[in-house]
């Protein structure tokens, strides 16, 4: 579609969709709740992160499907309904939850899409004990008869110890093969599969929690994962990285669908910008090295990140996944130098490794580790 057309779309068509699809929201849920088919509803908690006195964290109230977990030996049937109950999700707008913290409280309401943001900030240090801290979250509102009390532990990551450097990875075409770039590839990928199917790029588990290591050989160093994958996946996505043995982390999605402002889902570039901006934001205190691929706009995302805030990265890597962008990426290479940040385009997880034991930020052994692990997982 032309600018010109979209232009014209959201001025005139979107203003009348909208209020159409939440007019038949509001009486889906309605009618759900009366009828008895939503009886029961959850306080989804997204990974935060923080500082020694701010913690920043993202949710949803959603109504509870019991998706829960997969197996190795989950059909390909069963996938897909867990993926269409991720996907035919039923948010609960316009309810408040009530964010507690150390002796801070927070009450916030959900959006239109049942969506809401938690953003503490305290006048004296944090009690910090551990990297993961557990802020307490509780919906204030009755949706359904019998409800009882909803509340749920949300988890927030606070750097440190000795923490020697962040790590802000995409994941699609850089962890793992999705074929982004192919609509069906990645449709067919995501719906069909599951945590364990779905596998990653050879070695690059082992590499990520060599950076997770650092050279102090502590597992201390924070990892942030930034992606256009919308948050209906977000558990699905969670539990990839556990049974794969990825290091944990908080995950920046987005919201896709239909609302004021969009008809399926913002910018792709805006959005990962905007995230790993926060994510700067908020940890002040640490430099950054910063993971992608070619598929996509990783490398003029990440170009603009160093722009706008300098001195911040380390390093960039980006997984060569498109042969047709090779030459823009150089150039980007070329731009990145004058700022004093190195791009490096990698064929594999190995370059990578090496490039980051030869500047001191992994240990020797551990890149005998991860060439076992690549060639334990296959040359993909």
């Amino acid at each position: 579609m032309s600018s010109g057309k979209n232009s014209f779309s959201k001025k005139y068509v979107l203003p009348i969709l909208y209020p159409i699809k939440k007019t038949f929201s509001k009486a889906k849920l309605w009618t759900g709740i009366k009828t008895g088919l939503v009886k029961t509803v959850m306080i989804q908690p997204y990974k935060g992160f923080g500082n020694s006195q701010e913690i920043y964290l993202l949710g949803r109230v959603l109504r509870d499907r019991g998706i829960g977990i997969s197996n190795l030996e989950d059909s390909r049937w069963r996938n897909f309904k867990k993926m269409y109950k991720r996907f035919m999700s039923w948010e609960i707008p316009n309810v408040k939850v009530k964010a507690s913290f150390q002796g801070l409280e927070q009450e916030v309401i959900t959006d239109e899409e049942g969506y809401f943001e938690i953003n503490m900030k305290s006048n004296t240090p944090f009690e910090i004990n551990q990297p993961w801290q557990e802020v307490e979250l509780t919906l204030l509102d009755r949706i359904v008869k019998n409800q009882g009390e909803v509340k749920v532990v949300g988890k927030v990551f606070i750097p440190s110890g000795n923490v020697e450097y962040g790590v802000i990875s995409d994941i699609d075409d850089t962890i793992v093969p999705t074929g982004a770039t192919r609509l069906w590839e990645m449709l067919k990928t995501t719906f069909l599969g599951n945590a364990h199917t779905r596998l990653p790029f050879a070695g690059v588990a082992e590499f990520y929690k060599a950076m997770e290591k650092g050279t102090d050989g502590i597992e201390s160093n924070p990892f942030f994962y930034v992606s256009s994958s919308p948050w209906n996946i977000y558990d699905f996505l969670t539990e990839f990285l556990e049974v794969h043995g990825i290091p944990k982390g908080p995950l920046m999605l987005r919201d896709i669908g239909l609302s004021r402002e969009q008809f399926i889902a913002g910018s792709h570039s805006a959005h990962k910008l905007l995230q790993v901006e926060k994510i700067f934001e908020v940890e002040k205190q640490l430099q950054f090295i910063l993971v992608g691929d070619s598929g996509q706009e990783d490398p003029e995302i990440y170009l603009q990140a160093i722009k706008d805030f300098p001195g911040r990265v380390k390093k960039v890597f980006i997984r060569h996944v498109a042969p047709e962008r090779e030459k823009s990426v150089q150039k980007i290479a070329e731009e990145m130098e004058t700022l004093g940040v190195e791009l490096l385009l990698v064929k594999d997880t190995i370059e990578a490794a090496e490039k980051a034991l030869e500047k001191g930020w992994i240990l020797q052994a551990d890149v005998g580790v991860i060439l076992k692990g690549k060639e334990e997982d296959g040359n993909y």
